[in-house]
């Protein structure tokens, strides 16, 4: 199970956070930009070259500490195949040095268009006779609102492939109570609905520590959900995002876990990515300044919870 594997990490080293790397170029130390900006002029080239180092020294730095990142595709999908190519070197950095991988790519569509997505993030693709994984993550975030067609191309792979998904159910963007709280006709809002679905879809595979390979994101900007999902939804991995950057506190983040502190994982980016510019040290000590941030955030997070 994908999830095991996951729980297993964050156990191991006794932290249940997720480093979102969403490089922007304007993130990357001068010093790293200079070294192929004046080589390859102001290009997508460069850029995501610059942007690939500065993943790697991050991870270098932090992946004895942090049990998983999370890449959100756009962020490289903007510097064109370039970037592409950084995004899938990313992935399988992390994945040598022992990090769980969840793509945060929120895709979604039905037949024959999910299953390529399906294929491009968690499977294979078929080149004659040859099956090739074409990014490798061992999770990926993804919009239910199309409903069962658009989730059961994703599950088989996940059964065949030990991959897990996150669907979004309750996020953390301000605006979103104008779709998500809205009530159906038998008394559930929208979240609990799309929350309810993702227990159903994962209930034909549940992993020893009692999570199944659907899991769902639900943000840490509203706490009170955040409890109340956690006690419908038992079976249910939680992604939250909107600690720290978004507003969401540590404290109103522990009614996401179980009694044994697990059945969650908290994502941060840019304080990570940009804590050298933060503490105001040389830009040369970023991944250092990177490594303190995760400890912090960490330790701040785990005074809340009792993490098994």
């Amino acid at each position: 199970m994908s999830f095991d594997r996951l729980i297993d990490r964050i156990i191991e080293l006794k932290n249940p956070t997720v480093v979102g790397l969403d490089p922007k170029l304007e993130y990357v130390p001068e010093y790293i930009q200079r070294r192929y900006l004046d080589k390859d002029g102001w290009t997508l080239k460069a850029a995501a070259k610059a942007i690939y180092d500065f993943n790697q020294a991050i991870i270098d730095e932090i992946h004895d500490i942090v049990p998983a990142i999370k890449p959100q595709a756009a962020y490289y999908e903007m510097y064109g195949h370039y970037g592409i190519r950084t995004l899938e070197k990313t992935i399988r950095y992390a994945k040598l040095n022992g990090m769980f991988v969840m793509t945060d790519g929120k895709r979604n569509d039905i037949g024959a268009t999910m299953e390529a997505y399906t294929n491009a993030h968690l499977g294979v693709t078929a080149v004659g006779e040859n099956e090739l994984e074409a990014f490798g993550a061992d999770a990926l975030t993804v919009n239910g609102y199309l409903g069962s067609d658009g989730i059961t191309p994703l599950l088989n792979v996940c059964r065949q492939r030990d991959k897990g998904i996150f669907v979004l159910v309750k996020t953390s963007n301000p605006s979103s109570g104008e779709l998500q709280d809205m009530k159906l006709a038998d008394g559930r809002t929208i979240y609990e609905a799309m929350g309810d679905m993702c227990e159903k879809w994962g209930s034909e595979a549940v992993g020893r520590y009692g999570y199944s390979d659907v899991g769902a994101v639900v943000g840490a900007t509203y706490p009170e959900m955040l409890t109340e999902l956690r006690q419908r939804l038992p079976h249910t991995m939680f992604l939250v995002p909107g600690y720290g950057a978004q507003g969401g506190g540590a404290e109103g983040l522990k009614g996401g876990f179980d009694k044994d502190g697990l059945g969650a994982i908290v994502n941060s980016s840019r304080a990570v990515m940009c804590a050298y510019k933060k503490e105001g040290c040389d830009e040369r000590d970023f991944a250092k300044a990177a490594r303190r941030e995760v400890i912090r955030m960490r330790d701040d997070i785990c005074r809340y919870i009792s993490l098994k």
